[in-house]
Formats: C-alpha cells, sequence, structure tokens
C-alpha cells in the first residue's frame, strides 16, 4: 500500500440510537479520517436515522443509506445491510474498507494504529483489536489472535476481494467465516492486543436473557461452522469451569452433537471445515505439548 490513510468504513445500523453516537463522536475525532463512511440503517425504528443525518449535514464523508423495514431478524440480515453500503464506496479509490458496528467507542488513533500495522506487512489482509464489555475482555483461551472479532473488521481491499465479502449466514458465524476465508487464501490474519474498543451492547443480549439457550446456540454454531468434535470437548471443558459452572459447558456439547446427530444443514464449504478442523488440531496439539512440557520441567525442579 503507497498511501495508508485512503481507506472506507461501511456500518450496518439497527435501531441503534442508544450507542451509535459514540461511533459517530469516535469516527470523528481519528486523527486519519476515512474517504468514506457509509452508515446502513437497516430499517430502523428508533432515532437512529436521526441522530445519523445530524452528523452527516457536518460531515460531507459521512453518508446515510436507508433500508426499508423488515420483520423478520437473522444475522444475514447484516450482510445485506453492509453490501448496500458497499455498493456506495466500491467505485472509491481506497485501499482498505472496514466493517464497523455501530455501538462502538475507541481513541483518536484507532484507525491510524490497525492502517499502520497493515503499511508493515504486505502479507496481512485483515486486521483489528479486541473489544472491552465493561471491564470483561474478549476470551481468547478458546480464540488466537489469529482470529479477528467482527465488530471491527479492517481489511486490504485485495483480501476482501479475494474473500468475496461477507456469506450471509443467517444463523450467525459471519464474521468468523470472512477471517477463515482469508486465511485459507494465504493472507494472515491477526488481532493486536495493543489497543481495544469499548462495545457498549451486550453480545448476544437477545440470547443473554436466557444464558443457557446461549451456551446451546454457541455449540450449534460450532458446529455450523465446521468444529472439529475434539476440539468442541476441550471448548466445553474449559466453559464448565465458567458460570454458569458445568451446565454452560454441558450447554454447548449439547449443541453441537444435537446438530451433528440431526445432520443439520452446514452453510460453509466442504473446504472451509476441512481448513478450520486442520487449524483447530494444530492449536490443540502445540496446547498439549506446551502442558507436557510445562508439566515435566515443574516436576524436574
Amino acid at each position: 500500500m503507497q498511501c495508508p490513510a485512503k481507506y472506507v468504513v461501511v456500518t450496518p445500523a439497527r435501531n441503534e440510537a442508544a450507542f451509535i453516537e459514540l461511533t459517530l463522536q469516535s469516527m470523528v475525532a481519528q486523527k486519519i479520517r476515512p474517504l468514506k463512511w457509509v452508515i446502513v440503517s437497516d430499517g430502523s425504528t428508533d432515532d437512529t436515522d436521526k441522530i445519523v443525518r445530524q452528523y452527516a449535514s457536518q460531515h460531507d464523508w459521512i453518508e446515510l443509506v436507508l433500508m426499508p423495514e423488515r420483520r423478520e431478524r437473522h444475522f444475514a440480515g447484516k450482510v445485506y445491510a453492509f453490501n448496500a453500503g458497499y455498493e456506495r464506496v466500491k467505485s472509491i479509490d481506497f485501499d482498505c474498507i472496514a466493517s464497523l458496528d455501530a455501538d462502538l467507542s475507541f481513541d483518536e488513533n484507532y484507525f491510524s494504529f490497525l492502517l499502520d500495522r497493515l503499511s508493515e506487512n504486505n502479507r496481512l489482509g485483515l486486521v483489528g483489536t479486541p473489544f472491552k464489555e465493561g471491564e470483561e475482555m474478549y476470551d481468547y483461551h478458546f480464540v488466537s489472535i489469529e482470529h479477528v472479532s467482527g465488530a471491527c473488521q479492517l481489511f486490504r481491499r485485495e483480501c476482501f476481494e479475494e474473500v468475496g465479502g461477507y456469506l450471509p449466514i443467517r444463523g450467525g458465524g459471519i464474521d468468523h467465516v470472512a477471517v477463515l476465508t482469508a486465511r485459507m487464501k494465504g493472507w494472515q490474519t491477526r488481532t493486536f492486543t495493543e489497543k481495544t474498543t469499548q462495545h457498549h451492547r451486550p453480545q448476544g443480549s437477545a440470547l443473554r436473557r436466557n444464558i443457557l439457550r446461549a451456551r446451546l446456540h454457541t455449540g450449534e454454531l460450532d458446529y455450523a461452522l465446521g468444529g472439529h468434535p475434539l476440539w468442541e470437548a476441550f471448548r466445553s471443558v474449559y466453559q464448565m469451569t465458567k458460570k454458569p459452572r458445568l451446565i454452560g459447558g454441558l450447554m454447548i456439547l449439547a449443541g453441537y452433537f444435537w446438530s451433528m446427530i440431526t445432520r443439520k444443514q452446514r452453510p460453509v464449504s466442504p473446504e472451509i471445515i476441512a481448513f478450520r478442523r486442520n487449524e483447530q488440531m494444530r492449536r490443540l496439539r502445540d496446547f498439549l505439548t506446551n502442558r507436557m512440557t510445562f508439566s515435566r520441567t515443574a516436576a524436574m525442579n
């Protein structure tokens, strides 16, 4: 990339009036602003559109795109909204494109930091940072720093085009599939922990009203995206140590194996499944090898 400042941003937003002004304020304060930021209101019925219009009237690089209200809620809707925004920027001469959630806040150097990371390594195709909810950080025990959270994903343009954008999966995992596809095509992906964003709407807030149902959904999604059974067993055991203890991990396991028994359809290709499983087994071998080495060293001492 010759000019790391040339980037565009697309934000799908649905009824984000409670949080979107925090994101708007963060973007306006950026030391390196995007060429264009398209906010796609996905049938919002609250004051989201009004708030965005106020900022768009003051900043010509902010654009509001309206989509019709839809009754049905599913994760694929975010992709349809993103694609509507992408149509507004794809003819622009940009180097990078970001998918940014409408409920984040971050410091004034956030995008300059990510752009610098891309400029330092031509093989990096997708970068991001962890996010916090309150003081709680994203859990990386079973998600390596090669995974990039969907809250903010910044793609090199060539990587985004090779990946083919986001796959509209109704059940979720859209961001995860994009990261896997990027690596499968030879790009490096990386989360840089030196910076964080603040995530103001709790993840899966609708599901969290019933935390056990949320854990069940996690297992179902892991199966849908091709997770290896052995990996899932280890993940479930780890989850048993977190609240709700024991039952949370069992629900993840139940969601995964019930999906396996009933042969639920997987929305990803066999190539993605094979690639993901190979990665998981490599990481599991590395983890177990390191634990065994540590145990032997401790015993000798």
